[in-house]
């Protein structure tokens, strides 16, 4: 006998526009993620900060997020969807404008937490929100919250390129403040999708949550600091490490303990979130890790500049924005095995095509790498929602929301620190293997080096060391693109081994009906 699923109620056209103006939020919230990452060197200039510090511009932001996105899903229970939004927009905005006036690194980093911690709670409730008020519509709306999760990350490096080129690094942080009031003002005005559980209040585990801030922020500093530190060897690594096990024990206890536990772990029993969230991890490191190694590639191998950046990798932008609609269908008729499958084949065959990168390569080479990288995504995102969030109860929403957008975040964090760890590792490696052939006795290094001094003879006796320089720069180049390739080899094996592992998963229930929230 066929299942059936509940009715579908009809689309309600106000919450309908209601959830097109949280979904925006929720894009200038991920965005802001990327948006400095190809600007850091103008606003150091402009706030004259050293290279260690302004690396917190970024860094104090994904520190307060994290932290955020878990506990989102307690807040909004207590203070209902529309009050949790609408202090998250406001927060957001008004510190997106203190940003922009910050005179001091200091004065920036502290903006920048507080809009990263106010700010993150929007991405978790719109996820929620999502599966709340499109009940049996999933395989409409998963397409729309993946194509932002995705996309803003993605295009991220582009628009803070241009806002920097075109105007001023302030207006990475401007940019956001019209939007923001429009956002705060509708979810004001028009979010009616729950009420407010202020009894929740009396219980509320504030032990939890200092546990759970110092585990998630040492663990975010570690993985974000331990590649450049030598990890355990730096002292303050070290002992923020040891805090974050001691902090994570205590919260672990704290959860299993308290009345009304801050974050409720209990959504893991249900398999096809724990899967999901899973494959959101691995995920993770393909939407930010290479997000991240393009540009670095780009910039410090062809010295490309953040417009340029940001224009060669805008193809990965239109693909996702292409292939949204086509996975949205896709998910309907495709065994959610199979879209997983191709989505990770896909991301595999991309990084293997640059496994063979050499420090010539730019648009036309890259171009097939960021089609498939964009392509795959949406595929993978969509059908990961689906899995994660489609068939569970709406009580559940809330809470499961944020430990499913932690996941994610996680998994780019790991995947940063992993892909920054190798690359420093092989490079030196690499460097070691060339010196040994860059010698003395070796007759094509003498030959380099005397064409070299030849084309530099203008510069009198000094054309011997300028050639010897420039020599040691082609070879710490060479090594820095040899270190890039093992990379690409090694998140191939990682997504060909996630593509083996679908057939791990039992098919999941049709997430259509979303039976089992009644």
């Amino acid at each position: 006998m066929a299942p059936t699923h509940p009715a579908v109620p009809p689309l309600d056209k106000r919450r309908l526009v209601t959830f097109i103006f949280m979904v925006f939020g929720m894009f200038m919230a991920i965005l802001d993620i990327q948006i400095v990452s190809a600007s850091l060197s103008e606003i150091q200039a402009g706030l004259s900060a050293s290279a260690d510090e302004i690396s917190w511009v970024q860094t104090s932001y994904l520190i307060a997020e994290v932290i955020m996105i878990p506990l989102s899903g307690m807040l909004s229970r207590v203070l209902s969807t529309r009050w949790m939004f609408t202090i998250s927009a406001a927060g957001f905005t008004i510190m997106s404008a203190l940003c922009a006036t910050a005179t001091s690194i200091e004065q920036m980093i502290v903006y920048r937490a507080l809009q990263g911690f106010i700010g993150g709670g929007m991405i978790p409730t719109v996820f929620a929100s999502a599966y709340m008020i499109f009940r049996g519509r999933q395989a409409m709306i998963s397409p729309v919250i993946g194509l932002v999760a995705t996309l803003a990350p993605t295009i991220g490096p582009t628009v803070g390129g241009y806002l920097t080129d075109l105007f001023s690094w302030h207006w990475l942080f401007l940019v956001n403040v019209p939007p923001g009031i429009a956002v705060t003002a509708a979810a004001w005005l028009m979010i009616d999708f729950d009420e407010p559980d202020l009894a929740l209040f009396k219980h509320f585990d504030w032990a939890g949550l200092a546990f759970m801030a110092v585990m998630l922020g040492s663990l975010e500093y570690v993985l974000e600091e331990g590649p450049s530190d030598d990890w355990l060897q730096d002292d303050l690594i070290l002992t923020l490490a040891i805090l974050g096990v001691v902090a994570g024990t205590a919260f672990f206890w704290r959860v299993l303990r308290a009345r009304e536990p801050i974050v409720d772990l209990g959504a893991f029993t249900d398999r096809n979130f724990a899967v999901g969230c899973a494959f959101s991890m691995v995920m993770g490191v393909g939407l930010y890790g290479l997000t991240y190694l393009y540009p670095i590639y780009l910039a410090r191998v062809r010295g490309y500049s953040p417009l340029m950046i940001g224009e060669t990798m805008f193809v990965t932008g239109l693909c996702m924005f292409f292939t949204a609609p086509l996975a949205g269908r896709l998910v309907r008729v495709l065994d959610p095995r199979v879209m997983l499958g191709l989505g990770f084949v896909g991301f595999a065959v991309g990084t293997w095509i640059v496994t063979g990168i050499t420090k010539d390569w730019d648009f036309n080479e890259l171009l097939w790498p960021q089609v498939l990288r964009g392509v795959s995504l949406m595929m993978c995102m969509v059908t990961i929602n689906n899995l994660a969030l489609g068939t569970l109860a709406p009580e559940r929403l809330k809470n499961a929301s944020g430990l499913f957008n932690l996941t994610r975040n996680l998994g780019g964090a790991i995947g940063l620190a992993l892909i920054n760890t190798v690359l420093n590792d092989r490079m030196d490696l690499h460097l070691v293997r060339l010196h040994e052939k860059v010698t003395s006795a070796s007759y094509a290094a003498l030959e380099r080096l005397d064409h070299l001094e030849t084309s530099m003879a203008q510069l009198g006796t000094n054309a011997g060391d300028a050639a010897l320089k420039a020599l040691t720069g082609m070879v710490r180049t060479q090594a820095l693109v040899m270190s890039f390739a093992d990379v690409f080899l090694i998140l191939t094996v990682l997504f060909l081994g996630m593509s083996s592992a679908t057939l791990l998963i039992h098919r999941p229930r049709a997430a259509g009906g979303g039976g089992d929230g009644h």
